[in-house]
């Protein structure tokens, strides 16, 4: 038989990730001023999601899109470490830029509404991104340093080129804080600065010589990195933070030209996903940079970095999931079955699959954009002091429990298409392998976890979220509560096993169940803030927003989750014995 014989598949077509998006829209009609978000808001969103699947989608599709590469000598062996990226990164990264990413952020047209905006575009494009979000979410964040603690040469001549929207001058920024000795662990960072006794307009000069194990935007302008500038202290108290030049003259000089001012790129990582991003390890010979911030102080001057690509990394594990979620849809629409006589969507036990990892989307998405939300309201000077403690704590819960969600429900939206979900060109696999990145980058979720342990330390601050969670259960409505009422009851039990988990001193081992079962916690705490929204608004479909919290509660791992929590708490002592020997058998001298 001949291939174009017999059988022949419908393509299917996933279309606009706007306005098929099964929560982003009522999201934000929620979260934006009304006015806003028709005149001006919905309107750009719908004509982006119309570049998304045409031009966005050319450009990171086929030969366009490659791995990098690095010429490190030319023909005469002369060193020249030239690092060529392939057409279709430099064309994501140019239209992101172009979209206002990350301009829209600190231009602040729309205010505190600016953060959601913007995330609101970059989730619709992750997907097609191929990572380039990456690069320019440090750029984001050496912004947002630069604008809270840059010298007046920093904010008058490079902030404007980070927030660029003219690709051929905007700036990007890199983060390089990783060494061989210490991974996560800067305090054992060798990398060392030396004053040069020099100035500038942008600043107090340093020379920094040592070794960066990881550097996510190798083809950028600028970095900040941290070095020693007290070298007998083997702490991260010795540690400054700096503005690391790529090339030299900074200004004046093109923007991607080969990398020069002591830099060598001694290899490409080789990674099993983000291909087309450049990882690099590098060395810093008498590399000059410019101190950012008080001297010794280059943990806390990074912080806003920090906090601002943890929450660019939960947008990219939902923006991954949305577009897996959007193709298992789409497939499931055209997909006969059963001879011919019925769709793939009229299975079921299909149609069941599918819903699953919708609630898992729709509850990542209330969640992850109710931090940006908080975000942006810091931002703008107009947060509350709670407000200001949640952000602190949902930062790194937010962007642990996405990307511990998102990959799993990814898995199964590839499962969805059977044998051709396996297949490279439906995409579902490039989003796996780089959302699977997203559990490492910007700390691994063991870290992640201690770090909200220690937000929580101060009692009042968790006596701060469940009065917050509280205020909105009590906001529920009578007749929105009668469907829910034992959903709601279940979380309020669950709010009070939260508050015995976390009693003071808490044991480490049970940090990473605690995570897990806050995550849950707030996200359906963000479901039913929506639920109640869309009943007293009367919108259409709030039957389906409530039925997605209750399914949320009562059938979506939670109960598992908190018998984890409650497992790890009783056994901790002995646990931690146990996986010893577990793991290391005699060696591990345990005696149980």
């Amino acid at each position: 038989m001949r291939v174009e014989e017999g059988f022949q598949q419908v393509p299917f077509h996933e279309g606009n990730p706007y306005t098929e998006d099964p929560a982003l829209p009522f999201l934000l009609r929620r979260l934006i001023p009304p006015r806003l978000f028709d005149e001006e808001i919905e309107p750009e969103l719908k004509r982006f999601g119309v570049e998304v699947i045409t031009n966005i989608r050319a450009q990171s599709s086929g030969s366009r899109i490659s791995p990098p590469k690095l010429v490190q000598y030319d023909n005469w062996g002369r060193r020249v470490d030239e690092l060529h990226t392939s057409e279709g990164w430099r064309s994501l990264k140019a239209t992101a830029q172009r979209e206002g990413v990350p301009g829209i952020f600190y231009e602040r047209k729309y205010r505190e509404n600016s953060r959601t905006f913007g995330f609101a575009k970059a989730l619709m494009m992750v997907g097609d991104s191929h990572e380039v979000f990456c690069p320019l979410s440090m750029t984001d964040g050496a912004a947002r340093v630069i604008e809270l603690m840059g010298t007046e040469g920093m904010k008058r001549e490079i902030l404007p080129k980070l927030i660029s929207r003219e690709p051929s001058s905007a700036f990007v920024a890199g983060q390089w804080m990783t060494e061989r000795p210490g991974g996560s662990d800067v305090s054992q960072t060798e990398t060392k600065a030396q004053s040069l006794g020099d100035s500038d307009q942008l600043g107090i000069k340093y020379s920094l010589n040592g070794f960066k194990w990881f550097s996510s935007a190798t083809d950028g302008d600028i970095a900040l990195a941290l070095a020693r500038t007290e070298p007998d202290s083997d702490s991260s108290k010795g540690l400054s933070l700096f503005l690391v030049p790529l090339r030299t003259p900074l200004l004046g000089i093109e923007p991607g030209s080969s990398i020069s001012n002591g830099i060598r790129v001694h290899r490409l990582k080789n990674k099993i996903g983000t291909h087309a991003l450049p990882t690099a390890e590098l060395s810093l010979e008498q590399t000059f940079a410019y101190l950012v911030g008080s001297p010794n102080e280059g943990v806390k001057n990074i912080l806003p970095v920090l906090n601002i690509t943890r929450v660019w990394s939960a947008i990219s594990s939902i923006g991954g999931l949305r577009k897996c979620l959007a193709i298992a849809t789409a497939y499931a629409d055209v997909r006969r079955i059963d001879g011919g006589s019925k769709l793939l969507r009229d299975v079921p036990l299909h149609l069941a699959q599918l819903a699953s990892i919708n609630l898992v989307y729709r509850a990542l998405t209330h969640f992850g954009f109710g931090v940006v939300v908080l975000l942006g309201r810091v931002e703008c000077g107009v947060a509350s002091a709670e407000e200001q403690n949640r952000l602190r704590m949902f930062t790194p819960l937010i962007k642990a429990f996405a990307a511990e969600k998102a990959v799993a429900a990814m898995e199964e939206a590839m499962a969805g298409l059977g044998g051709q979900g396996y297949m490279e060109e439906t995409d579902i696999g490039r989003l796996i392998r780089d959302g699977l990145v997203e559990r490492i980058w910007e700390g691994t979720t063991t870290v992640l976890s201690l770090d909200l342990l220690r937000s929580t330390i101060d009692p009042a601050r968790l006596k701060e979220f469940v009065s917050w969670c509280n205020s909105i259960i009590l906001s529920c409505p009578p007749g929105l509560l009668k469907g829910v009422q034992e959903a709601i009851q279940s979380l309020q039990r669950k709010l009070d096993s939260l508050l015995a988990a976390f009693l003071q001193p808490v044991p480490s081992l049970i940090a990473r169940s605690s995570l897990m079962f806050l995550g849950y916690i707030t996200s359906a705490i963000y479901l039913l803030e929506h639920a109640v929204w869309s009943h007293n608004r009367g919108e259409e479909g709030y039957e389906i927003d409530a039925e997605v919290f209750r399914r949320w509660v009562n059938e979506s791992g939670f109960v598992a989750a908190e018998q984890e929590l409650d497992r790890t708490r009783a056994e901790a002592k002995f646990m931690n014995t146990s996986n010893s020997a577990i793991v290391f058998g005699r060696r591990g001298r345990a005696k149980l």
